[in-house]
């Protein structure tokens, strides 16, 4: 498995597959191309079907230059199309081609050049690639996952951890004081403060946790929505389920910032863990592989900063990504607003719950790795209409397409 850095990215929304990745492509190609006059970047797959909706073209005019881009939204993609997130560059000075390059954007914000696959990939630094191999280790070992991750690490992991959780957190704050309306033409407005603002206070702190969680949720997605700095985690689109789950116990004084980043330590394991053994990116997996993910993160994450053993971890990490197995990626118009910020106040509430009921010694009959697995085998199965093409699932109901044509035509 890789770093923990592979994992948690700063960047910009709305999404780390169609912006972090395509503007990662975009500067290595300037490199290669730094005398070219004008760029071509044809878009594939689920690029090309919610690119504009997710920011594609946005940030590689942005990166490439507005005046000299020309992007083209392939609409039928070739048999031997190596990845559904696959983008073509090509550079030219005056009529002559000069430059050629083929990237994928993997998810995450990881790119992969053809030609190049070997060279790209990251360091492996751990030698574990299940959740069963580091719990032998640990046992065998007699250290945490926690300890476990930092002898892969190094101490010097530390500083970017603790960086990594002030964003995320400055995220929440951002997104707690900001209202008016969300970009993309669907005209929604933001709902994160008033929701914190109308916290009902009970004699049951679980049910006021319950509303926070809600809306910091939903802050720091609506952040993703409005091209804020987010952290991936373990993607744009999903980016708020972590954070959520965390803060009110860091809040609270219950957690400091070193018991914080301890369960950024945890949580990370197992969103490598996924990664190497299914995917993280919603044009493969569906929405089970970003905020599916992020809830098996956060569930062990948060089981771990309340004691939790690494078996009870694995387990709310089982139950988290169990109850959303099978969700699709079906973005109406091609945009984050819908159904996606609502689906991480969902996942946030599940790992919450999840890491409940293992704290509580509530075992999950399917062990964490089989799990992942089956989230693997469950996203190959799935319709490409149902993994972040906007063809699919609530993008393609009556109202959906009504609103996906409207905006067609607006834009």
């Amino acid at each position: 498995m890789k770093s923990l850095r592979d994992l948690y990215k700063i960047g910009k929304g709305p999404s780390s597959s169609h912006t972090i990745g395509p503007e990662r492509a975009a500067l290595k190609f300037l490199e290669r191309a730094p005398e070219a006059d004008r760029f071509t970047v044809i878009l594939y797959g689920s690029l090309s079907k919610t690119g504009v909706g997710h920011g594609t073209d946005r940030v590689l005019k942005e990166t490439l230059g507005e005046n000299r881009t020309e992007i083209v939204f392939n609409s039928e993609d070739p048999a031997d199309l190596p990845h559904p997130n696959t983008m073509d560059f090509i550079a030219y000075k005056g009529t002559d081609e000069i430059q050629r390059m083929r990237v994928m954007s993997v998810g995450g914000g990881d790119i992969v050049i053809e030609g190049r696959e070997q060279e790209m990939e990251s360091e492996e630094i751990y030698m574990e690639n299940s959740f069963a191999e580091i719990l032998q280790f640990c046992q065998y070992r007699y250290v945490d996952l926690v300890e476990y991750i930092e002898m892969n690490e190094g101490p010097e992991i530390w500083d970017y951890l603790m960086g990594v959780w002030r964003v995320m957190a400055a995220s929440v704050e951002e997104g707690l004081s900001r209202t008016g309306e969300l970009p993309g033409g669907l005209h929604i407005q933001r709902k994160a403060k008033y929701m914190h603002d109308h916290i009902v206070e009970t004699k049951h702190p679980e049910l006021v946790e319950c509303q926070k969680v809600c809306s910091y949720a939903y802050a720091v997605s609506e952040q993703n929505a409005d091209n804020g700095t987010i952290v991936t985690a373990p993607t744009c689109g999903s980016c708020g389920v972590l954070p959520a789950v965390l803060l009110p116990l860091a809040r609270a004084g219950q957690a400091d910032e070193d018991a914080v980043c301890d369960a950024l330590y945890v949580a990370a394991g197992f969103g490598q863990v996924i990664a190497a053994r299914a995917t993280l990116a919603g044009a493969e997996g569906g929405c089970q592989a970003e905020v599916g993910a992020a809830s098996a993160m956060a569930a062990a994450a948060l089981c771990n900063l309340k004691g939790g053993t690494p078996e009870q971890c694995a387990a709310a990490a089982a139950m988290a990504l169990g109850n959303l197995l099978g969700l699709v990626c079906d973005p109406v118009a091609g945009l984050v607003e819908v159904p996606c910020i609502k689906r991480n106040v969902v996942g946030a509430v599940n790992a919450v719950s999840c890491a409940n009921m293992a704290l509580a010694g509530v075992d999950y009959a399917i062990p964490c790795d089989e799990v992942i697995d089956a989230m693997g085998r469950v996203g190959s199965l799935l319709s490409p209409d149902l993994r972040e093409t906007g063809q699919g699932g609530l993008a393609a109901t009556p109202t959906g397409v009504k609103i996906a044509r409207q905006l067609a035509q607006e834009g």
